[in-house]
């Protein structure tokens, strides 16, 4: 493994000290944050524990790749350019996963820096072979693919090593003869003939070498049938089962026509031929007003359960109305049903389960994330707190002793292309409250910090403290496209009549498509700032179709500062 570099050391080693000075002015310092979620109350819940509960993962987790090593399982997703990124899930029973970790924890791996929060780090594949971890997948924008091991699965894992591969979600599959190959999406061979007309590629790779080697085939040009013009044919995954290798991949796009196919060949570089039930996992035949609609299915992983079972996750969307999720792409899990040689996840026409029958798998841990309250009282922030691309410099500090974390306010805005100060966690429910404790002295015009509700640059909302030119106000500011101001429009204001620097608490609450806002000044009960916001603008239908709701705590410094 790679040397840590030294800002990685500064962020990650030592961020429960005190690592910056700064006048008071710029530091917003939060006691604790809350999340107390829950889906609808009309919504089917298992009966007994015969049953779980889809998603697996609930909340942004797009583009899932499993692994089993013995009786243990792991689960990686896309991050695209938030940091730390490539989550690592670990699970016993594949129905309870609890993160044990980020294959992307130092800034030296990666640099994000400039670049969309949904471009970067794109569908990677998680492999073990001997002993070792291999995640293999795509920097957008930021490298190309690459490839990342590690002796366990928590980590550290390595620096990447880039590959030479023309296209994005590649795949690691290692065959029974020791060779080892990538299959990945990549342009057609030839102009293309449509919007959307992508080809499946398959080259071996030298494992020890780090390199592509030989000649790349073409094995699926389109899709299933090129002649209905099939689009955006990506995410395959390899599997050989019976002598047969089965090649499965995304088809249709991410959005309500995406599905899951399957070809298959008796070798591995080919001809293989779609199966005659294809898709074999698709919602876009069903009525999308249906109650507790499951939909964009797709981007399926499969993996052999230790029982001999085969098991499929993939990720969906649970819209609250016309396919608008604020929730993004989740994951789920289904059974794989092999019938005549063939894979199949749903019949066509069936509505994806939300409470299936649980695995025959023993569970060594239940996982909650329904409520959970971080007074930042260790030495390191969980894993599943995120920032906006890799940072460059320390702006944050917990204190281990008294609890709390501390955010230095600077120039870098949410709006912005930098790494701005906002630690945040994934909205994983389509009820929500988010709670926090504040204490801020802001000092000058458009100094600001509180809670933010973010998608992505375009598409926020921030509650919080705002310094304007008539003093400290309590705002809800809103940004919904790129012709608003950075800073959003002030959607609500109330004048802020406490002590400067005195703690007050800010709540945002999700139902579905509507967000509300309070606040409440010491020793006073919550006030309400806005109602009813249209939080519709947070979907990821209508921000990127990638990435979803995140909401955490923010400071910024006013233009004055810059």
């Amino acid at each position: 493994m790679k040397a840590l570099s030294s800002i990685a050391c500064m962020l990650w080693c030592a961020a429960a000290a005190p690592a910056f000075a700064a006048d008071a002015g710029s530091e917003a310092a939060f006691a604790w944050v809350s999340y107390d979620g829950h889906d609808s109350p009309e919504a089917p819940a298992p009966a007994a524990s015969a049953y779980y509960r889809n998603p697996i993962v609930p909340g942004f987790a797009p583009d899932p790749s499993i692994v089993r090593v013995r009786d243990d399982y792991y689960l990686i997703n896309s991050s695209f350019a938030f940091f730390p990124g490539i989550p690592i899930y670990h699970s016993r029973d594949l129905v309870n996963w609890e993160q044990i970790g980020n294959a992307i924890d130092r800034p030296g791996q990666f640099n994000f820096s400039g670049l969309g929060i949904a471009r970067a780090i794109f569908a990677p594949t998680l492999r073990w072979h001997d002993g070792v971890f291999y995640i293999i997948g795509t920097c957008v924008d930021c490298g190309g693919n690459f490839l990342l091991s590690a002796a366990s699965a928590a980590g550290p894992w390595s620096d990447p090593d880039w590959l030479i591969i023309d296209g994005v979600d590649p795949d690691l599959y290692i065959d029974h003869d020791g060779k080892v190959w990538v299959v990945n999406s990549g342009p057609p061979p030839g102009p293309p003939s449509y919007e959307g007309h992508r080809a499946l590629w398959l080259q071996q790779l030298d494992l020890k070498a780090r390199k592509m080697r030989g000649p790349r085939s073409c094995l699926v040009n389109g899709g299933t049938d090129i002649a209905r013009h099939p689009i955006w044919v990506e995410g395959p995954h390899l599997i050989r089962k019976d002598h047969w290798y089965y090649l499965i991949a995304a088809e249709g796009g991410t959005a309500s026509e995406h599905s899951e196919v399957v070809f298959r060949s008796k070798r591995i570089t080919g001809p293989y031929v779609p199966a005659p039930g294809n898709p074999i996992l698709t919602q876009r035949d069903l009525d999308p007003t249906r109650r507790f609609a499951v939909a964009a299915t797709g981007h399926a992983d499969f993996v052999r359960a230790a029982d001999g079972h085969w098991w499929s996750v993939f990720l969906a969307t649970r819209p609250y109305e016309a396919n608008l999720s604020n929730l993004g792409r989740e994951t789920f899990l289904l059974p794989v049903y092999w019938r005549g040689g063939w894979p199949n996840i749903l019949p066509p026409r069936t509505p994806v389960p939300l409470t299936p029958s649980r695995p025959g798998l023993s569970a060594a841990f239940i996982v909650d994330r329904s409520h959970w309250r971080d007074t930042f009282d260790s030495t390191r922030l969980a894993p599943d707190w995120e920032m906006i691309r890799t940072p460059a410099e320390v702006w944050y500090y917990m204190n281990p002793q008294s609890g709390g974390l501390t955010l230095r306010a600077r120039a870098e805005s949410i709006s912005g292309s930098a790494n701005p100060s906002f630690l945040g966690r994934r909205q994983r429910h389509a009820d929500a409250v988010v709670e926090t404790e504040l204490r801020y002295a802001p000092q000058r015009e458009g100094d600001r910090a509180g809670l933010a509700a973010f998608a992505d640059e375009r598409h926020h909302f921030f509650l919080g403290l705002l310094q304007t030119s008539e003093g400290p106000m309590l705002v809800v500011a809103v940004r919904n496209g790129a012709d608003e101001p950075q800073d959003g429009r002030i959607a609500a204001a109330a004048p802020y009549t406490g002590a400067p620097g005195a703690a007050i608490r800010l709540r945002v609450a999700a139902r579905g498509a509507q967000y509300d806002f309070w606040y409440a000044l010491p020793g006073e009960d919550w006030r309400l700032l806005l109602a009813h916001a249209d939080g519709s603008i947070l979907a990821s239908e209508r921000t990127n179709l990638f990435t979803g709701t995140l909401i955490g705590v923010y400071a910024a410094r006013g233009a004055d500062n810059q």
